[in-house]
């Protein structure tokens, strides 16, 4: 509560049990006793508001705390300034940089990022897609979950006219604009550097093969094998092996076979880890006896005894990339916008894990 003397210079707060709601201009209008159109005006310097008039204003508003509601004020106008952010996992060292790219450039450009996680999950994914939009944000970023399928939410965004872009993990059943690697050719260097360290029995763990990343990384790896003629088995292919704990267990899996793989090319650094716990544990010799190569040149990988050998997909620069389709997009209406793709090409980060040639 507040009172006020006759000098609207000397109000003072009067405390009370309950929590003060946030001041807005129709309690700085109440309080001098003029319309909540001129607190506006003369807040904003209008011309036609007197400079006595815009002291008492700005001096009352300080004194009170008032705060602009920028989202008001923006919606006003259709603009938020504000983007949303759709990660798998933000605790993922290539999403946190994706993320820390992308904002590089926007908050340069006055946006604020709204960032949500769906932890591998479509219920999740959905929801995160439906808040965004009942928050009115001006545009959003997504790489999909594990277990999206269905892709009706993403309509929904076209539908309200919201730039949608996606990254990393992409669809083709949405036209849409993106930023990805080259994940088939990721996938061929890393099993090509393998055949050159001497390894012809190579596996690999295969992640969910609806996602496009993966079956690209798959097609590298078979693509590879073809080309120096050495056969394409089916039991050295693991699927839905993404994770720490499933490549330990397909690394288990392999390693009870007759005919054991001399090398593992996995889709992902965290199931080449597992893999690497579960030869570790059990006497085997890396990459005397198996060689690794994961996918994501996470940090990890060069902390690790011996090191691993991982495919780097410049994460950074995919966020900024990102960031400057979302800027140029916001420019434009749905009606004119160019869906485009942005592909980048990933390096091969050679470390002890695979190079058994010196």
């Amino acid at each position: 509560m507040v009172l006020l003397s006759k000098n609207t210079n000397n109000f003072k707060y009067i405390n009370s049990k309950m929590k003060s709601p946030q001041v807005t201009i129709h309690d700085i209008a109440k309080i001098l006793k003029i319309s909540a159109s001129t607190v506006s005006r003369a807040l904003s310097d209008h011309p036609r508001i007197s400079t006595d008039t815009k002291k008492k204003v700005k001096a009352l508003a300080k004194k009170l705390g008032y705060q602009p509601n920028i989202v008001a004020s923006n919606l006003r106008v259709g603009k938020t300034n504000t983007v949303g952010i759709v990660v798998p996992r933000i605790n993922r060292n290539f999403f946190s940089n994706v993320i820390g790219g992308f904002e590089e450039v926007v908050s340069n450009a006055g946006y604020r990022m709204m960032i949500t996680q769906t932890n591998e999950t479509y219920n999740k994914e959905v929801e995160n897609i439906k808040a965004l939009i009942n928050a009115r944000v001006d545009g959003i970023i997504i790489s999909l979950s594990a277990g999206t399928k269905a892709y009706n939410h993403f309509k929904l965004v076209q539908r309200n006219g919201i730039p949608l872009i996606f990254f990393d993990r992409a669809t083709d059943k949405i036209e849409s604009s993106k930023v990805v690697i080259d994940d088939l050719d990721g996938g061929y260097s890393a099993v090509n550097h393998l055949i050159s360290q001497g390894c012809k029995k190579i596996a690999h763990f295969a992640g969910p093969e609806h996602l496009i990343i993966y079956s690209n990384r798959k097609k590298g790896y078979l693509n590879a094998l073809k080309k120096r003629n050495i056969d394409i088995r089916d039991d050295y292919i693991v699927n839905d092996i993404i994770t720490k704990d499933t490549g330990f267990d397909a690394c288990r899996h392999l390693m009870g076979l007759k005919d054991k793989p001399d090398a593992i090319f996995a889709a992902s650094d965290f199931s080449a880890l597992g893999a690497m716990v579960y030869l570790k544990e059990n006497g085997y010799k890396i990459p005397d006896d198996v060689a690794l190569v994961g996918f994501a040149n996470e940090p990890f990988t060069s902390l690790i005894e011996p090191g691993l050998t991982s495919v780097d997909q410049h994460s950074n620069e995919i966020g900024i990339e990102v960031a400057k389709l979302f800027l140029d997009e916001v420019k434009h209406t749905p009606a004119s916008k160019i869906c485009r793709d942005i592909i980048i090409k990933p390096d091969l980060i050679i470390r002890k894990s695979s190079r058994k040639k010196t």
